[in-house]
């Protein structure tokens, strides 16, 4: 498992995630707001205040995941809308395919190579037992 700083990946961004999901709403006070001047500043220096805040505590954070680095593939899977943890998934999938193929080549090398010295044996014979005694295959 990945660790930054002394604290596993997964639980800075716990620690992180929270954070950033109390400041959506705070954010979204700043989108449409009534025209009435007094409510808007009401609910406006409330909101500033909690986004200030929300964004200091983010910056308390920071030093958790400072060294922390996201693939680009990631970004593109969010960017198509998918869920970024199917990047580790696919990346898994990706891995284990590759390894039957090297699998399946490194068996069909060791055929070659037994059915090459039988027909070595076959053909060679003497020549064959002195290569086995110099490597002591016998």
């Amino acid at each position: 498992m990945l660790k930054f700083n002394k604290l596993p990946l997964w639980l800075a961004a716990e620690n992180i995630s929270p954070d950033v999901k109390n400041l959506i709403p705070t954010t979204e006070v700043f989108g449409p707001t009534e025209v009435s001047v007094a409510s808007v500043c009401d609910r406006g220096i409330g909101a500033s205040q909690g986004l200030v805040n929300g964004l200091q505590e983010i910056d308390k954070l920071k030093s958790q995941v400072q060294d922390v680095h996201v693939p680009l593939e990631v970004f593109d899977y969010i960017d198509q809308g998918r869920n970024p943890q199917l990047y580790t998934k696919d990346c898994i999938e990706k891995a284990l395919t590759k390894n039957e193929q090297v699998k399946g080549k490194i068996d069909a090398y060791r055929k070659f190579k037994a059915n090459m010295l039988v027909e070595l044996t076959r053909v060679f014979p003497h020549e064959l037992a002195k290569y086995r005694a110099i490597r002591g295959d016998e």
